[in-house]
């Protein structure tokens, strides 16, 4: 009875993000709220007879998730809004581009560039750049939603074939299910697949974008001094993970730290000086609560054995079909446990057939906009993105998808 009760409260919980539009409720409030009344059900009539301290731990652990996200959030968002506001990332890139570029073209440079860096870096950065070099340019918000739809994509493709570019990955490679070189296999199927998209979305995309030079600003010296500590910090993150296992989140505040320590100095002798620890006032809190919300949902559908029954769909069906549709499933939940739930079910596949479902995991998500945190990270930073707008772009997701999924089949009997 207590789990069908948590299980419709979810249900509703996600019908009123996809509603969002038509009832003027922000998801933030929404997922909040029906998050953390699962969890107070789950205390009073606990589920399967849970002792309270089971469940506490359980929601420890959730919380942990729901707090390292946060804080990593903020500490990004921070630098973002900081080179935003100073107008850096729009000079930047008005500095770099050419007069003017065709839609098409620049579509296809988006993609690549967003799927480039989120290999190099993980995929809340990689997303937050993306988004703000698009956001600069001041396009038609139609054609915006096609942009954020591919950089949501690239973002999630970059990550799979590297273990610091995405979570689910780092999980399967540290289960010794697959070795960095098999990782590698799946560049190529993931780039196919983002050129897939972006010939779909471009399609129909045939003006110019012409670039007013004039617009440009100075870059000023302590821009550019906290711009190199963002990019000094990104790299460190990446390489104190996988060379010492320092957590990414402690890396990620301690470049923050150093960017409000230096600004100290450097802007002594402006009034910027003591408002620089402000910028952590002008990140959008509705998106971090969003995702405290969204958390707390999947965490209350992980507590009711739900994500465990996705592991039954292998008793059905082969490792081949059942990876290509837990991807997609993978966009309706979190699939970080979804993985977990997998690899604790022990289930016998093939080097090729853990390949496809590294790629199904981490790139499926992108069916959804609630799917990723690059989805729910731009669906807040683009205000035409919203649930149905992206929902739109569905089919073309779908196809982008399936060849990337096709393709990792092929790279993965190269094992």
């Amino acid at each position: 009875m207590v789990t069908t009760i948590i299980l419709t409260l979810i249900a509703i919980a996600f019908v009123l993000i996809v509603i969002e539009d038509i009832i003027h409720v922000n998801k933030a409030k929404t997922t909040l709220f029906f998050g953390t009344l699962c969890w107070i059900i789950a205390f009073i009539s606990p589920i399967h007879g849970q002792s309270p301290e089971n469940i506490q731990h359980e929601l420890n652990h959730n919380i942990l998730e729901i707090a390292t996200l946060w804080l990593f959030l903020m500490a990004t968002m921070t630098f973002v809004a900081y080179l935003n506001s100073k107008g850096f990332i729009q000079n930047i890139v008005h500095r770099v581009m050419p007069s003017q570029i065709s839609e098409r073209k620049l579509m296809f440079l988006v993609g690549i560039a967003a799927f480039v860096f989120s290999s190099i870096s993980d995929n809340i950065t990689a997303t937050l750049i993306s988004l703000a070099v698009v956001m600069s340019l001041k396009l038609d918000p139609k054609k915006l939603i096609k942009y954020a739809t591919l950089i949501i994509f690239s973002v999630n493709s970059g990550g799979v074939s590297l273990i610091t570019g995405d979570v689910t990955t780092l999980m399967i490679f540290l289960a010794d299910k697959v070795t960095i070189p098999d990782l590698l296999l799946l560049v190529a199927p993931a780039i196919v697949s983002v050129i897939v998209l972006a010939t779909l979305l471009s399609f129909g995309m045939n003006e110019t974008i012409v670039f007013e030079k004039e617009q440009t600003r100075r870059i000023e010296k302590t821009d550019v001094t906290i711009a190199c500590i963002f990019a000094l910090t990104v790299f460190s993150t990446l390489f104190l993970s996988v060379e010492y296992q320092v957590p990414p989140l402690l890396t990620m505040l301690f470049g923050l730290s150093l960017m409000f320590l230096v600004a100290q100095f450097l802007m002594r002798k402006k009034d910027v000086n003591r408002k620089i620890i402000d910028y952590i006032r002008e990140i959008e809190y509705d998106t971090l609560l969003f995702f405290v919300g969204i958390l707390l949902v999947v965490g209350a559908l992980k507590e009711v054995g739900f994500l465990v029954k996705f592991t039954q769909l292998y008793d059905y069906l082969k490792p081949e079909y059942a990876n290509y549709i837990v991807g997609i499933m993978s966009a309706a939940v979190d699939n970080v446990p979804l993985t977990a739930a997998l690899l604790k079910a022990d289930i016998t596949m093939s080097t090729q057939q853990w390949l496809m479902f590294t790629y199904a995991t981490g790139v499926g998500g992108s069916m959804l906009i609630i799917g990723s945190a690059a989805g729910i990270i731009a669906m807040n930073k683009v205000k035409a993105l919203t649930f149905m707008s992206y929902l739109r772009m569905f089919f073309y997701l779908l196809i982008a998808y399936s060849i990337g999924y096709v393709g990792a089949y092929y790279a993965g009997s190269m094992v």
